[in-house]
């Protein structure tokens, strides 16, 4: 893992520099804590669509996901029927994998008990938060013994495609950890917003 300054000049990790869609998710989103239940829904729903493909090709299809999947709203999701599912498999502008679909429409109902039992998937997910900022490994980590522990509480809760590589995926995106890399030009943006989210009543 390295830093890079291609093409702008701006020092940040290795995958983020191109192509450009790929360096604004980086900048602007990847590492940036989120405490919106919506958002939080979307990205672990679109995570779970990446499995077997690259966040790329997910990344360039997210408009069309969030307007196949309601603006990934859960109260509405868990509502889709037969019919939502047969519209979302001839949709050409998503992944049209059955039972990753069926998977997000089974989420947002296990995300409406999650929200009716902890009062949002903001107090949930943030309760697994890395609290210390540490340096990111020196070596790629895929899972790390807290994804691992989300993604068996999340199966216990009934939910699916959530297992510790696309759980810890998540977290690293939604700032629940900080993996930006040393020396990355929004490393320390991401570290002060995360001590600002971290200090919230969730």
């Amino acid at each position: 893992m390295h830093i890079v300054d291609i093409p702008d000049g701006q020092p940040r990790c290795w995958w983020g520099a191109e192509p450009e869609i790929y360096r604004l998710y980086h900048d602007l989103e990847w590492g940036r804590p989120v405490t919106d239940d919506r958002r939080l829904f979307e990205k672990i729903s679109l995570e779970g669509f990446q499995a077997g493909l690259s966040w790329l090709t997910i990344l360039r299809k997210r408009e069309n996901f969030r307007d196949a999947f309601s603006g990934f709203e859960p109260s509405l999701v868990a509502s889709y029927d037969e019919e939502d599912v047969t519209r979302l498999l001839s949709d050409a502008g998503i992944v049209r994998h059955e039972g990753k679909i069926r998977s997000v429409i089974n989420n947002a109902a296990r995300a409406a008990e999650l929200i009716a039992d902890r009062g949002s998937l903001t107090a949930y997910f943030w309760g697994w938060a890395d609290p210390v900022e540490t340096p990111p490994s020196a070596e790629i980590q895929s899972t790390t013994p807290v994804s691992t522990a989300l993604s068996k509480d999340l199966k216990r809760r009934g939910w699916s495609f959530v297992g510790p590589t696309t759980v810890y995926a998540f977290m690293q995106a939604m700032g629940l950890v900080n993996d930006h890399l040393e020396g990355c030009h929004v490393r320390d943006e991401c570290a002060v917003a995360r001590r600002q989210a971290l200090a919230l009543d969730l």
